[in-house]
């Protein structure tokens, strides 16, 4: 059992307690972190309180972290493109049509369930359904992604992430012409107002989202970009590019409902992504090359060009 102590300053009265912890824990979600609290785990002054708790100045917050409950995700042999392994991190290219981790009605295939039967050390802060697993990336989305080993490597990159200095960036094909060269989009994200499964541009309620772009490659009815993620909000890019008109090619959320080149799911790849090492602190940065099926929709515009 791990255990933590804070006392609150003037500065953090006022906040939620559970955002407080989330704060000090960027490698705790804060869905995790509220049901720490739901369990009794955090305490002020010697007592237990809700996460909407406000705290005051002065005030001592104990937390307790539980080790993880025993894993019930079963490992299972699946190949893993691995780009880098060491002690402390492992980095894949995951393939399109993969889950990254178990979730209700989904506990086996997933990118978890692999590194389970490779690994025999994953990170257990996330807990039993998601060990070692730091960010996500779509189900179609295809690319290049980090799990963490140990507790400390996790925290560490969970830290980067927040601290937004992970690279990171992704090759998208989206409908029509983006006239500029370049640009920034600047659009905050929360959930859709009346589809939950769906997220949207909300400016009275969304999170702060930028994405930068850049134009690779032009064609009759499409633009090929590079898409560089300054923050890291659910369906970031795909959310954004649909905002400004130009949703990403086999969206089947943000896209137009008519099939685009038998696709099954989005033309968006994780080409690049770059961290320091949470033990040497030598900056590290992998890609991986689009899979063939979206190279060859490329050859196939080129063609057509």
């Amino acid at each position: 059992m791990e255990r933590f102590a804070y006392m609150i300053p003037e500065e953090a009265a006022g906040t939620r307690t559970d955002v407080f912890l989330t704060q000090k824990h960027p490698g705790l979600s804060r869905s995790h972190i509220q049901q720490l609290v739901a369990d009794g785990h955090v305490s002020v002054e010697g007592k237990r309180v809700k996460s909407h708790y406000k705290l005051r100045s002065g005030e001592n917050l104990a937390l307790e972290i539980p080790p993880p409950a025993e894993l019930a995700v079963v490992a299972q042999d699946i190949p893993l493109d691995i780009l880098y392994e060491d002690g402390e991190v492992i980095v894949v290219n995951k393939p399109r049509g993969m889950v990254v981790h178990p979730a209700a009605g989904n506990y086996e295939g997933t990118l978890v369930n692999a590194l389970l039967e490779h690994c025999t050390d994953l990170s257990g802060i996330n807990g039993v359904m998601r060990p070692g697993i730091v960010h996500r990336i779509d189900k179609d989305t295809s690319g290049v992604l980090m799990a963490a080993k140990t507790d400390r490597a996790h925290l560490s990159l969970a830290r980067q992430i927040k601290d937004r200095t992970v690279t990171r960036r992704y090759i998208a094909l989206v409908h029509g012409g983006i006239p500029e060269e370049s640009g920034v989009i600047n659009a905050p994200i929360g959930r859709h107002p009346t589809d939950r499964k769906k997220m949207a541009v909300e400016v009275k309620h969304g999170k702060e989202a930028i994405t930068h772009f850049r134009v690779l490659e032009r064609f009759s009815g499409y633009t090929l970009l590079e898409a560089r993620l300054k923050t890291g909000r659910t369906h970031q890019i795909r959310v954004h590019l649909a905002y400004i008109g130009h949703p990403v090619v086999g969206d089947p959320k943000y896209g137009p409902r008519t099939p685009h080149f038998s696709l099954d799911g989005q033309f968006l790849h994780a080409k690049v992504l770059g961290f320091v090492h949470p033990a040497t602190g030598e900056y590290l940065e992998f890609s991986a090359p689009l899979p063939q099926v979206l190279e060859d929709i490329l050859v196939l515009l080129r063609k057509r060009a």
